[in-house]
């Protein structure tokens, strides 16, 4: 148990990179920008990839209606996930300690996956909710109005995950470098209980 409790310490301290790095990345290219705008997402706010960044995403949403970029203050969300991460970081190294010192039964680790992967799954959905009212929750005052081919009124929603192509910008929604860290510690936290399981089933 001694091996599975310190890649599950390890596995659980990567989690502190999204203090430090992007959990996501929406990137805007187009023929009028050479370089894409870009915006990365942390669990304490939103920043351009570049100092303008922000500020002509805003530009451009203003005419077709859309909302501009919340500031961390305007969304309750970048003040709990980081208290939610940094809370699951401490359970983790805690539950890693614990099954170092066999004082606590391998299935703990798998427990701790499973509840970081609700959180997880919870934060995607309300993640997806916003970008489902910043998209298509439109001004009906904007300067320009896009409709469908039915006459409905275009939603503007970049993918939750992957590539879109909205008007003549090329979207690309995707994981950062915090979100890699997060996704390799949630995997070292498997692979600590599938050891824990072994070294438990070699122990008489």
């Amino acid at each position: 148990m001694k091996k599975a409790g310190i890649i599950m310490i390890i596995g659980s301290l990567l989690l502190l990179g999204l203090f430090k790095f992007p959990l996501w990345n929406i990137m805007l290219g187009a023929p009028q920008y050479p370089d894409p705008l870009g915006m990365n997402i942390y669990i304490q706010g939103i920043k351009g990839v570049e100092e303008f960044d922000l500020q002509n995403i805003d530009g451009l949403n203003h005419y077709i209606g859309m909302k501009t970029i919340p500031k961390a203050e305007e969304m309750w969300e970048f003040s709990v996930f980081p208290k939610v991460i940094l809370g699951m970081a401490i359970l983790g190294v805690a539950i890693g300690l614990f099954g170092y010192f066999e004082k606590l039964n391998y299935k703990y680790f798998l427990g701790w996956f499973l509840l970081m992967s609700i959180l997880g799954i919870l934060g995607m959905y309300d993640f997806n909710n916003w970008l489902v009212d910043y998209g298509g929750n439109l001004d009906p005052h904007a300067i320009i109005k896009v409709t469908n081919p039915d006459g409905t009124p275009m939603s503007y929603k970049p993918p939750l995950i992957g590539y879109k192509k909205l008007l003549n910008f090329d979207v690309d929604s995707w994981p950062h470098i915090g979100g890699y860290l997060m996704f390799i510690g949630m995997a070292l936290t498997l692979i600590a209980f599938w050891i824990g399981r072994k070294a438990s089933l070699r122990t008489p």
